[in-house]
């Protein structure tokens, strides 16, 4: 009886709840998909750094775990230090310049030592560097900004000629060669950043041990630890700007569910009043408020669901290179997140119509 009085007070203004549903569906595809993209485009990251194929980093002293804002580069001789290194196989040079426009990062690489790292480029289309200013892009910005090999670039104010388009995932999206990207920035036989590679993943702590020996003034990081600090915690104002797309999502959902009960509990006035003669306790009328405010969360959250499910592919379709992570524990959240909105904005027009006096809720029109 109580369910069919529930879902017939919902069918009995469509639009409005609708609307209702609606709402909630928003806040929790709000929360899923940012979310999704702040988390995806951290992790994203972390495995583009870790498929360069490094097992050990060696920074300048002090720098940011964040990659693109290292400190002054350090001399390019280290780097025949780091091979005399015992259980060092290779290392890998890379200058890393920021590109302010797209918001990313340009590796400055030798080709040769890069490979040795890496275990070389996987070709789409082209190949690698044959003059000072190519570039190398993976696929999937070729594929959000259109690029085709031979096409010309503008990148870092100047013209670069693509001369091949590689398999994501090997530290950053765009390469240049290393004597072009000093030229960029200035300087001579510079590195921001040595990737060194152990001649078995098992020497690493031994690795790490020695270079800190050896070069005491640089900041050695082993990459499966740099992996472990690549975390929502650890990145600055990510878990602020989080925080706030949250609130803000449960907002609207609280504002909405509040003005759609309170709006029944005045429409709706006469119909308490019904009830109340009839023997319904207060405890019944604010049970039957909230579990109508529940059962349209639950549509809500459903479609939430599928709104993030087809904006997500939306946005994929037209932006290639952003990452975004839907999981089932976030999925969890938004669900407990857009309930608890729910009932909270329920709560004060179910009380509301608790306190309706029988007889003047009669002889309302």
């Amino acid at each position: 009886m109580v369910n069919k009085l529930i879902v017939s007070n919902i069918l009995y203004r469509p639009v409005r709840t609708a609307l209702s549903a609606l709402a909630v569906a928003m806040e929790v595809a709000m929360v899923m998909l940012f979310v999704g993209l702040a988390h995806g485009l951290v992790n994203d990251s972390a495995h583009r750094q870790e498929g360069v194929g490094a097992d050990v980093m060696v920074q300048p002293s002090g720098s940011s775990f964040l990659l693109a804002f290292s400190q002054s580069p350090m001399p390019l001789t280290i780097g025949g230090r780091l091979e005399q290194v015992p259980h060092v196989l290779a290392v890998a040079p890379t200058l890393i310049l920021f590109n302010t426009g797209a918001l990313s990062m340009v590796y400055g690489i030798d080709m040769d030592s890069f490979n040795r790292v890496s275990g070389g480029f996987a070709y789409h289309a082209g190949g690698p560097f044959t003059k000072p200013y190519n570039l190398l892009v993976d696929d999937l910005y070729a594929k959000s900004k259109h690029i085709k090999v031979g096409q010309t670039v503008d990148l870092l104010n100047h013209q670069f000629t693509v001369s091949g388009i590689v398999e994501h995932g090997k530290g950053a999206r765009l390469f240049i060669p290393l004597p072009t990207a000093e030229d960029l920035l200035q300087v001579k036989d510079r590195a921001t950043i040595f990737w060194v590679k152990c001649t078995e993943p098992a020497y690493t702590d031994k690795v790490v041990g020695a270079i800190r020996q050896l070069l005491p003034q640089c900041q050695v990081t082993a990459v499966k630890e740099w992996m472990s600090l690549m975390t929502s915690n650890n990145l600055p104002g990510l878990n602020v700007f989080t925080t706030v797309i949250i609130v803000i999502a449960v907002g609207i959902g609280f504002l909405v569910i509040f003005l759609s009960m309170y709006t029944t509990i005045t429409e709706r006035t006469r119909e308490i009043g019904i009830l109340k003669s009839l023997g319904a306790s207060k405890g019944y009328i604010i049970a039957v408020i909230l579990r109508e405010a529940s059962l349209l969360s639950a549509v809500g959250i459903l479609a939430g669901y599928g709104v993030a499910l087809i904006t997500r592919k939306l946005i994929l379709a037209n932006f290639p290179t952003l990452v975004i992570e839907l999981t089932m524990l976030w999925a969890g959240y938004a669900a407990v997140l857009a309930i608890a909105g729910s009932l909270l904005g329920a709560f004060y027009p179910a009380m509301r119509a608790a306190q309706l006096d029988p007889v003047d809720a009669l002889a309302y029109e």
